[in-house]
């Protein structure tokens, strides 16, 4: 792996490429860290620039080739990270649907993609991609623990363990461009058009430079996926500036642990929505005193806006450090609001806790998908017009 490494191009210009040069500047380094069965799983960055280059060898020998997309339906794990570099690799595209999406929904988007390659993270999702009545090319899963034999007997279903068990061609190059589309991500409108926002290798990377300078990120910073890049934001603040800067990615064991693991981890970076702060705010409300109690009157008197240094001393102390402990953010030094503006109570409530928010827009636009693209998402994305 490290001669193929040697002989990348000087300067990345696709997300794959910045991942080929931190597997070149750190490769015994951490780049990924993902909770299973309550354990810390470890991935280096030699580590996972080889599976990347595995997987993409297995999807090139299965006919995935540079302009196709892979739609990947999937909660958080490294194995969805892994496939979408994959796919870039090969100059194709990844079609990320929201894993929080309903299955009703899920099914029918996928039945007006008809895509050809998709990975499925278990049975659920693979009984969603029977259920939208598809033709795929190829099908592989990550969880295989409900999936018995060969999925239905058929060799319909592939597992992900046997692609990344694929023996790397080292002679296989990176076949993305800066001006290709790295993401696509798709929504049915109100009438059930479909609608589509793509992003490119060089928006995302211009981004995430800018966020890596503006934040001083650095190989040593601790950030939580916690939405399996599903939205554009998490590519651009998340994705992208994981790469240039090289620090470390930590998936949760699932969706419903990853508060209690973002508490574990105590991310020094941090990037969520107006929804995910909002949740938070909430859950917190919920552990709050009663409203009369004199532990409330504690919290309201530790949490006053504009507080004396005894005050401010002892409530940080006694409330706000522990309150930012209970939401994981004990070490966050960024904490980044992608998109919609928060409402001001939420606002307040962490301004309050000395948790400094900072907005950072997603500029990506829904459009109508075109016509011209027939019934199939592969094969047409790369030679559309890029979004601003």
């Amino acid at each position: 792996m490290s001669e193929f490494m040697e002989n990348r191009e000087t300067v990345p210009t696709t997300l794959p490429e910045w991942l080929l040069l931190q597997a070149g500047q750190q490769p015994a380094g951490i780049a990924l860290r993902h909770k299973h069965l309550g354990v810390w799983q470890v991935r280096s960055w030699s580590q996972v620039a080889t599976q990347v280059l595995s997987l993409a060898t297995a999807l090139h020998l299965r006919g995935f080739t540079s302009g196709a997309t892979l739609t990947l339906l999937s909660r958080p794990r490294p194995e969805a990270l892994l496939a979408t570099l994959a796919a870039q690799w090969l100059g194709g595209v990844a079609a990320l649907l929201d894993p929080l999406d309903a299955a009703s929904d899920q099914t029918a988007l996928l039945e007006q993609l008809q895509p050809d390659f998709i990975f499925a993270e278990g049975l659920e999702e693979l009984q969603r991609v029977d259920a939208a009545h598809l033709a795929p090319q190829l099908v592989f899963y990550a969880d295989g623990r409900t999936v018995t034999g060969n999925a239905d007997g058929q060799g319909r279903w592939v597992a992900y363990a046997s692609l990344v068990g694929q023996v790397p061609n080292l002679e296989l190059p990176t076949r993305g461009h800066s001006q290709h589309t790295a993401f696509a991500f798709y929504r049915r409108a109100e009438g059930g058009t479909l609608e589509q926002q793509r992003i490119s290798h060089a928006e995302l990377l211009n981004e995430g430079r800018h966020l890596v300078d503006v934040q001083q990120l650095g190989i040593h910073e601790e950030a939580l996926a916690a939405r399996a890049f599903a939205a554009g934001g998490q590519a651009r603040y998340l994705l992208a500036p994981w790469l240039i800067a090289g620090f470390r990615l930590n998936f949760p064991e699932s969706l419903a642990t990853r508060d209690n693991d973002r508490r574990e981890l105590g991310p020094t970076l941090v990037a969520g929505t107006r929804e995910t702060y909002g949740r938070l705010h909430a859950l917190v409300l919920t552990r709050l005193p009663p409203v009369g109690s004199w532990q409330r009157h504690l919290v309201e008197w530790a949490l006053a806006s504009r507080p004396g240094v005894v005050r401010r001393v002892l409530g940080d102390w006694l409330i706000r450090r522990p309150l930012r402990d209970v939401l994981g953010f004990s070490r966050t030094h960024a904490a980044l609001l992608v998109g919609d503006a928060l409402p001001e109570n939420t606002k307040a409530f962490f301004a309050l806790l000395g948790i400094n928010i900072q907005g950072w827009p997603d500029p990506g636009q829904w459009q109508p998908r075109p016509r011209a693209s027939a019934d199939r998402v592969d094969g047409w994305i790369n030679d559309g017009p890029q979004l601003a």
